[in-house]
């Protein structure tokens, strides 16, 4: 296995690739075996993907963020977050799980995605209940099941005319698909009055997450962007509830 690229030659090649987004190559680094296993379980440095989401953090809390909230005050917008009940299953879990598999799965899987994008819309429309629940079971099922030895038509690539037709639209779905992403986050927001022109600048840090996580996705696996995905969830929920501890009182 090749070594693995430094933090800075991925980020050069994140930006490269945001220019013209493509389906090749995978990351330096990216073990070799079974395509579809290592789609799902590739091979991850942990600290590799802590430097991501620092990264995220400190542009989203330095530059997106603030134009976020000057956004928010002016168009009356506030943020559905419940401090007495941070969503902790929904955010470090069922939210990386489900929105992943919704916008960013199908970047590189194609087949049956017809089948699958609504088993995974569905699930994450529902949310983390048994409902939804039931509707991500069944996307893993036909997901995984399809790729069984049970079904050997599944490992088959797709027609050459269809693979070579997405490639030359792959740019466009990719930019689609985070921009996509980051509208569906304006549920977390109390709109009010909020006048259209403002509501892009709402969700700039879910743009720029929704195209990391993209790049990561393409380049590395589905299994990667699901985590990072997390990470980067956990983060901000971890300071909020840190400054409840402190201050129970903001709270209120």
């Amino acid at each position: 296995m090749a070594d693995r690229p430094t933090f800075r030659a991925e980020l050069r090649d994140f930006f490269f690739f945001i220019r013209a987004p493509g389906l090749g190559p995978r990351l330096a680094g990216h073990a070799a075996g079974d395509g579809f296993w290592r789609d799902w379980f590739p091979a991850l440095s942990i600290k590799r993907l802590l430097q991501w989401a620092l990264l995220m953090w400190a542009i989203n809390l330095l530059f997106l963020g603030p134009i976020a909230v000057m956004a928010a005050g002016m168009g009356g917008a506030t943020h559905r977050l419940n401090l007495d009940a941070i969503p902790w299953l929904t955010a470090l879990l069922w939210a990386p799980v489900a929105e992943e598999l919704v916008f960013r799965y199908g970047l590189r899987r194609l087949r049956h995605i017809w089948v699958l994008l609504p088993l995974a819309l569905a699930a994450m429309l529902n949310g983390p209940g048994w409902t939804g629940s039931l509707f991500l079971a069944a996307f893993l099922l036909v997901c995984w099941g399809s790729y069984s030895a049970e079904w050997p038509p599944a490992r088959r690539p797709m027609p050459w005319a269809w693979r070579r037709t997405y490639r030359y639209h792959f740019p466009w779905v990719f930019h689609l698909a985070a921009l996509l992403f980051s509208g569906v986050h304006l549920y977390n927001f109390n709109l009010g009055q909020t006048p259209l022109w403002l509501l892009p600048l709402l969700v700039l840090p879910q743009w720029v997450t929704g195209m990391v996580l993209g790049w990561l996705r393409v380049r590395q696996g589905i299994g990667a962007s699901i985590l990072l995905h997390a990470i980067f969830n956990g983060g901000p929920l971890l300071l909020v509830w840190l400054a409840l501890q402190a201050a129970p009182d903001m709270a209120l």
